[in-house]
């Protein structure tokens, strides 16, 4: 029922705003990948609100429990479930929202749909779903780095009108770690962390876009014509709370170029097939084909704010809200580690697939134009033989 992402590599988050705890069930991961707490819990320690005066005060240590599917610190093929538990929900702050619409949230299309919600923070429709999600892409993060040299790094690349200078293919982690925004580009954090503190005081907040460099990704991965690669990192994108847009390689902007201007051109270098640009963000026909995949995420500002906004209770009587509690006045800082993790899960399942569907490695790009040709040779055949036996079997 809408809970689930992946084909193979397969989550399941469960667990609302304020009950008892949140968490993920994830099926499909190979045996034998290392796992441990102290990996999950870097991931979910970015994620966590009350890391820095920019973020949400709520005090969640979200500290991980694996509960199954782990044994002597490797995966063992079985569902591995994960667990963190509230321990700061005050669901009584909310008393004053229990019977009206706060607008811009999911309160009334949950109520549309259901025919009932949960007001304590959001329920379901509450960021700390994500939790899940981010404890389940660290696992992914390792088994991308671990058998395809895959790095993934996300960082924020504007908040509101200011936009940091980034070369997204020189953006590292330690970078985008040196500060509590997020943003690579120190002069432009600095200025992000001013905004962001002005508009909290104004009871008021912000958006902005985050940008998403994967590097190492090999060619190939990505199933025409549904799954396309670039297809399923928007859903997984566009799945996070907040989120508004998704752009890849040159995204909108490449509207204003003509064909000749925008195209990709090949060459060869140190026996690998390369783009002389990357307009096409490392995906072409929904397959990648081994550039830099590069993406940006739109996050619309806050929906929570400390000001006054009209609305209507369930009963349809008018009124006046200003929201209490504990939130974010941007969720940008946050969020870095929750597109990284998304993009993880999307990787990861494509590589199984490619394994699964092609028994295959995607094979190293030639050195010669008379090594490609051997290698598409050799390609044929072992496909010609896999046809040739699943035809015979089927004959017998």
């Amino acid at each position: 029922m809408g809970n689930t992402f992946g084909k193979l590599f397969r989550i399941a988050t469960w667990g609302e705003s304020h009950g008892v705890g949140v968490g993920v069930v994830l099926d499909g991961c190979p045996p034998g990948i290392p796992i441990s707490v102290e990996e999950i819990q870097r991931d979910l320690d970015r994620r966590r609100p009350g890391q820095s005066r920019l973020t949400t005060q709520r005090q969640e240590p979200d500290k991980v429990e694996i509960l199954s599917g782990v044994f002597e610190g490797k995966s063992v093929g079985t569902p591995i479930a994960l667990l963190v538990r509230s321990q700061d929900a005050r669901s009584d702050a909310y008393l004053h929202l229990k019977d009206l619409y706060r607008p811009s949230h999911a309160d009334f299309t949950y109520r549309a749909k259901f025919g009932l919600r949960d007001w304590r923070g959001g329920g379901r429709s509450s960021a700390r779903e994500t939790i899940g999600r981010v404890a389940a892409g660290a696992i992914a993060r390792r088994i991308l780095a671990d058998w395809a040299g895959i790095e993934i790094v996300a960082y924020v690349q504007r908040i509101h009108d200011i936009e940091g200078k980034i070369d997204p293919g020189r953006v590292r982690y330690r970078d985008v770690e040196a500060n509590p925004v997020r943003c690579p580009d120190a002069r432009a954090a600095a200025a992000m962390a001013r905004r962001i503190e002005a508009v909290r005081k104004e009871g008021d907040s912000v958006g902005g876009v985050i940008g998403l460099a994967i590097r190492g990704a090999p060619p190939g991965l990505g199933e025409p014509v549904f799954d396309r690669l670039e297809a399923d990192l928007a859903k997984a994108m566009l799945s996070l709370p907040a989120t508004k847009g998704f752009e890849v390689g040159s995204g909108f902007a490449g509207t204003f170029l003509t064909g000749s201007r925008h195209n990709d051109s090949f060459y060869v270098a140190r026996g690998r097939v390369r783009t002389r640009s990357n307009r096409s963000g490392g995906i072409q026909g929904g397959i990648s084909n081994g550039e830099d995949i590069y993406c940006r995420i739109a996050f619309k500002p806050t929906a929570t704010i400390n000001r006054p906004q009209r609305t209507v209770t369930e009963d349809g009587r008018a009124v006046t809200l200003r929201a209490k509690g504990r939130h974010d006045p941007c969720v940008l800082p946050r969020a870095v580690v929750m597109v990284e993790a998304m993009a993880a899960l999307v990787l990861v399942d494509h590589l199984l697939r490619q394994r699964g569907q092609c028994g295959w490695t995607p094979p190293s790009p030639p050195r010669s134009v008379s090594q490609a040709a051997s290698q598409a040779a050799t390609l044929r055949r072992t496909r010609s033989r896999r046809r040739a036996g699943r035809l015979s079997g089927r004959r017998a």
